[in-house]
């Protein structure tokens, strides 16, 4: 048996709905976004899981919770896989951001890997403390089910750090709906993506309720 990843995103929050810049705002997640971990547990509860890791953010927590009382699997928090910084940003829409700070927002979109948002991170930033995560967790986990829950950007640079992906395109490579999960396997040859924004756990209802 090889080590499996799965990496969720947290379900829907009011930033999710809007698209607002939310990175390290603490919010919850809504009424939906609190369906939607049930929903992954009712889904999933029943796997074998070796271990379950998750940001340390109220809706990241809140995701993984009812997971791991179905599972019967402790819950363990690394700062590592919290959402990027989006310093100045936050709190914003993307029209204010691009009005209000028109360089930098220009530089982000051209190559974040290198360009943080206004007293934010990059892409690079980001991927260097997840690495740290994903290292501790194939050096402590030879094989079994892991599961990380996370956010929206900090996944998508996971996933293009562990597949070769350039980090400056993220955004143009991977996308990942809220409440979503992919899947790597370890396996001879290193990470195999598996699945990619997964919601079949998802009734029809929330799966319209897509977010950003």
């Amino acid at each position: 048996m090889s080590l499996t990843l799965y990496f969720l995103r947290h379900g829907e929050t009011t930033h999710s709905q809007t698209g607002d810049f939310c990175g390290a705002l603490d919010v919850d997640l809504t009424a939906t976004g609190n369906q939607m971990a049930q929903a992954f547990a009712d889904t999933y509860g029943d796997l074998e899981w070796t271990a379950v890791f998750a940001s340390p953010m109220k809706r990241t927590v809140a995701t993984a919770k009812p997971l791991c009382q179905a599972a019967n699997v402790p819950l363990q928090l690394r700062e590592g896989v919290r959402e990027v910084k989006y310093g100045a940003w936050e709190n914003q829409t993307r029209a204010y951001v691009e009005e209000h700070y028109h360089d930098d927002y220009i530089r982000w979109i051209t190559e974040p890997a290198w360009s943080p948002p206004t007293g934010g991170e990059t892409a690079f930033q980001a991927a260097s403390r997840a690495d740290v995560v994903i290292a501790e967790i194939e050096e402590t986990y030879k094989e079994g089910n892991v599961l990380v829950v996370s956010h929206k950007t900090t996944l998508r640079i996971i996933l293009c750090s562990l597949l070769g992906i350039d980090l400056g395109r993220y955004r143009d490579r991977i996308d990942m709906p809220v409440a979503s999960l992919s899947v790597i396997t370890f396996g001879r040859y290193g990470p195999m993506l598996k699945r990619l924004g997964d919601r079949d756990h998802l009734s029809e209802a929330l799966c319209d309720r897509n977010g950003t």
